[in-house]
């Protein structure tokens, strides 16, 4: 297999979950507003920061809220981290592949694109932005399930599998970001006061409120939706998940002897993380230190396999 056509499956495969995984960021924050009473305090600028994108972001505009911070993220194609450039990236990406991926993976991303480009200025109302998210969280997971159940799972399926649960566990991390910012210290009591609806929603936008139930059988708490979506191995969006799948597709490729340890020492570390002791402030430095960890990994794949790192 050629080091550029592994190089560009995965990316494809970053790309469209970083697609779908900025379709819940902004999904999960809508659906706050919604379910917080009307007058508790909910700004956008998390959006902006978790995502790293501040200086982007205040070269085209001047004031933080709704409008301007969802037609950043989703439909801003001069950000290369909105949805839209994401989504055109894995439409470029599949396009030179095609050789490697059945013919229906081809014409699903590009439907999913023109059906994008039709409808950007959709994102400008509530409701027309949930309608437009709701169809890219659909085609994105059933693209996910095409390539499951048409594709053999040889190493062209690993290096796809490899670049989605790396960006998975990215964006994971994130969202848990997002959270602890949303209940720091320096929020209103008002806001706290609702944190058994924040964390629900966090549940929901990675699709685990049902198997965290199945798994924890109490009520929703931050202590076990935290211990859930960073270290169950089982749901397939927890960060240690994430990581034993990255774990078990490298050492089926070619070529890995330099990279196992590296992966051990990346588990061992999530698997240290005591929830019950860390203040919120301390979490904060953990998901950051997380990816961090994570984008070293993604330096040591690139090296090890493509002929270059291109910049994430």
């Amino acid at each position: 297999m050629l080091s550029r056509s592994a190089e560009r499956l995965y990316w494809l495969a970053r790309y469209l979950e970083r697609t779908e995984n900025i379709a819940r960021l902004v999904s999960v924050h809508m659906n706050l507003l919604m379910d917080l009473p009307k007058g508790v305090e909910m700004g956008w600028q998390q959006l902006i920061s978790i995502n790293g994108a501040e200086q982007e972001f205040f070269k085209k505009y001047n004031v933080v809220n709704e409008r301007n911070v969802t037609r950043f993220l989703l439909v801003d194609a001069n950000y290369a981290g909105s949805l839209f450039s994401s989504l055109s990236a894995a439409r470029e990406n599949i396009r030179t592949s095609r050789d490697l991926l059945p013919d229906e993976a081809w014409e699903h991303v590009n439907e999913m694109y023109l059906h994008t480009k039709t409808n950007l200025d959709t994102v400008s109302s509530r409701h027309g932005r949930s309608l437009f998210l709701n169809e890219i969280l659909k085609g994105c997971q059933r693209f996910t399930g095409l390539l499951s159940g048409y594709m053999s799972h040889n190493n062209p399926y690993r290096f796809i599998r490899i670049g989605r649960n790396l960006e998975r566990a990215d964006m994971t991390s994130r969202i848990l970001d997002l959270a602890s910012l949303l209940l720091s210290e320096s929020r209103s009591d008002e806001v706290r006061q609702y944190e058994t609806i924040l964390w629900m929603n966090i549940l929901k936008a990675l699709n685990g409120l049902l198997m965290y139930r199945q798994n924890v059988r109490s009520r929703i708490n931050g202590d076990d939706v935290l211990y859930f979506l960073l270290l169950n191995n089982d749901f397939p969006r927890s960060i240690g998940c994430c990581v034993e799948e990255i774990s078990q597709s490298i050492q089926l490729l070619p070529n890995h002897e330099s990279l196992p340890e590296k992966i051990v020492q990346l588990k061992a570390d999530v698997q240290s993380i005591d929830i019950q002791q860390v203040t919120q402030l301390q979490l904060r430095g953990i998901l950051d230190d997380l990816q961090n960890k994570l984008g070293d990994l993604h330096g040591q794949i690139a090296d090890n396999w493509f002929l270059s790192a291109p910049e994430i």
